[in-house]
C-alpha cells in the first residue's frame, strides 16, 4: 500500500464515522514519519502509512476495544498484514489486555484470542513507534506525552501506571535512537494540521 492509497482509505473511513479520530490519525502519521526519518533503520513512508491507519477500525462505528479487532480484520482482508498487526498492537505496549483504556466491547471469545495473540506476537520498532505516536498525537497537533496521558485519564477516569511508564520509556528509546529531543524534532510548539 502506498501513501495515496492509505490517505484515500482514511478519508473514506472518516466519512463512514466522522470524528476527531481522523485528525488524531493524521497527527500520528506525521509523528511516525518524522521520527522514522531520523532513524537509520526505519522507513518514513511505511511509518506514515502505519500511523495513518492504526485506528482504521473506527471506520465501522463508535467503539472501544472493537476498533482494534475491526482494524485488524479490515487490513487483513486487504492483504495488509503489517498494518493489521499495528491495528492490534498500538493499544498494548505491555501486551496486556487489561491495560486497554476504554470500553471492552468485544465478546469473551475475541478477548481470549486477542490476549493469546498479544502473548506471542513479536513487536518490532514499528509497533513501538506507533504506540508512542498514539500517545503523542492529539487531534491535529503534537502533545507532550504527559499532557496526552493526563487528557486520556481525564476522559476515561484512569490510566494504568505500567502503561504510562512504558510510554515514557518508549519516548526515551526513540530519543536515543534519533539523537533528538522528540518535542524539538516534532516541532511541538509550531506543528498543526
Amino acid at each position: 500500500m502506498n501513501r495515496t492509497q492509505a490517505e484515500k482509505l482514511l478519508l473514506a473511513a472518516v466519512k463512514c464515522n466522522p470524528g476527531l479520530w481522523g485528525e488524531h490519525s493524521r497527527t500520528a502519521a506525521y509523528i511516525a514519519e518524522t521520527i522514522a526519518d531520523a532513524c537509520d533503520d526505519l522507513d518514513g513512508e511505511s511509518a506514515f502509512i502505519m500511523g495513518l491507519l492504526h485506528d482504521i477500525g473506527r471506520k465501522f462505528g463508535v467503539s472501544g476495544l472493537k476498533h482494534v479487532v475491526d482494524g485488524y480484520a479490515y487490513m487483513t482482508e486487504l492483504g495488509e498484514e503489517g498494518i493489521a498487526k499495528i491495528c492490534l498492537t498500538h493499544s498494548f505496549n505491555n501486551r496486556k489486555l487489561n491495560e486497554y483504556i476504554g470500553r471492552i466491547d468485544i465478546p469473551v471469545q475475541q478477548q481470549e484470542w486477542l490476549s493469546s495473540y498479544l502473548k506471542v506476537v513479536q513487536y518490532d520498532d514499528y509497533d513501538r513507534l506507533i504506540q508512542l505516536c498514539d500517545a503523542l498525537a492529539g487531534n491535529g497537533h503534537v502533545m507532550k506525552l504527559e499532557e496526552r496521558m493526563l487528557d486520556v485519564k481525564k476522559r476515561y477516569g484512569y490510566y494504568p501506571q505500567a502503561k504510562w511508564d512504558t510510554n515514557c520509556k518508549l519516548k526515551e528509546y526513540f530519543e536515543r535512537k534519533t539523537g533528538w529531543n522528540l518535542y524539538e524534532l516534532l516541532q511541538k510548539e509550531t506543528w498543526h494540521l
